[in-house]
């Protein structure tokens, strides 16, 4: 290695050092921490006040309300993901052809992406208003009676689902669309003059060249959705909000523990169980995902 190589390598270390440290210092060493006070009776005041070993972990799975939480953030990261990057990549394929009002209708699909969760959040619990709501009078038009979508627990959480399947479909469409568009155009002229149809065209051409990228899209909408917190928070408080603990998520009840109760071990440990859950779903998708069929 002459001189010249060597001052480059110290130069682009130097600067990727101090960007290192800072994301160590902010992210991953209060991860070992949050591992070591899951297994302390832990306040906020006094993080290591007394070792009890896995207590916390045995007192989990006897906790009704983190059951719930459990099943509820499992149904909503489920469907969340399933219907947003289905829709998002259908999206994809229909703008995928560069038209004049294309660009008109990729903005459309991303403005709630950049538009932030709790505006996003206030106007949706405003479209489900019982009374007032948007979508209550549109239903009105046609005879059927206002229904309280965010009072009844059966309908509250699938509110919410919709409405956080509307706000990322326009980020997995960009991601698709740029998948889409990188894909040469004789792959797909060979096929349609071969005699395939445009099923036929995005089921063997398009689909198998976006499988990293399909993968991609699956792995981030899963950890998103598994994190879901401030549209629940919003939505389902105040006296139009869900009773009790109907749409309670892990996060939520993270979140009610370490801050309401000051119970920071115990939701120190329900946060290392969100953390290898998702780390767990994550392994199987690139286990699964990524094999070449």
């Amino acid at each position: 290695m002459n001189r010249m190589e060597l001052q480059k390598r110290i130069f682009a270390y130097s600067a990727v050092i101090p960007v290192v440290l800072i994301f160590a210092f902010l992210r991953v060493v209060p991860i070992f921490q949050n591992f070591l006070y899951s297994f302390f009776n832990s306040t906020v005041v006094d993080p290591m006040q007394e070792f009890i070993g896995i207590e916390n972990y045995k007192e989990l799975f006897k906790d009704n309300l983190f059951l719930l939480s459990l099943k509820n953030t499992t149904l909503f990261a489920l469907f969340v993901t399933v219907f947003s990057v289905g829709l998002a990549l259908l999206v994809a394929v229909l703008l995928a052809t560069k038209t004049a009002l294309g660009g008109l209708f990729e903005t459309l699909y991303f403005l709630p992406v950049i538009t932030p969760m709790v505006p996003v959040a206030v106007v949706w619990k405003w479209i489900y208003d019982p009374t007032y709501g948007l979508l209550n009078y549109c239903l009105s038009l046609f005879g059927i009676k206002p229904l309280g979508w965010l009072v009844y627990p059966d309908l509250a959480i699938w509110a919410i689902i919709i409405m956080s399947v509307w706000k990322v479909i326009g980020y997995n469409m960009i991601i698709f669309l740029v998948g889409i568009r990188d894909i040469p155009d004789s792959y797909i002229e060979a096929a349609t003059i071969d005699g395939g149809n445009k099923f036929q065209v995005f089921r063997f051409i398009i689909l198998p060249l976006l499988r990293p990228i399909l993968l991609f899209v699956t792995i981030i909408s899963t950890i998103n959705a598994y994190n879901v917190f401030t549209q629940v928070f919003i939505m389902t408080s105040g006296p139009q909000g869900a009773p009790g603990n109907a749409v309670r998520t892990l996060v939520f009840d993270i979140y009610e523990n370490a801050f309401r109760y000051f119970k920071t071990g115990y939701a120190a440990s329900e946060a290392v169980v969100l953390f290898l859950i998702v780390l767990l779903l994550t392994l199987v998708q690139l286990r699964t995902g990524g094999k070449e069929r």
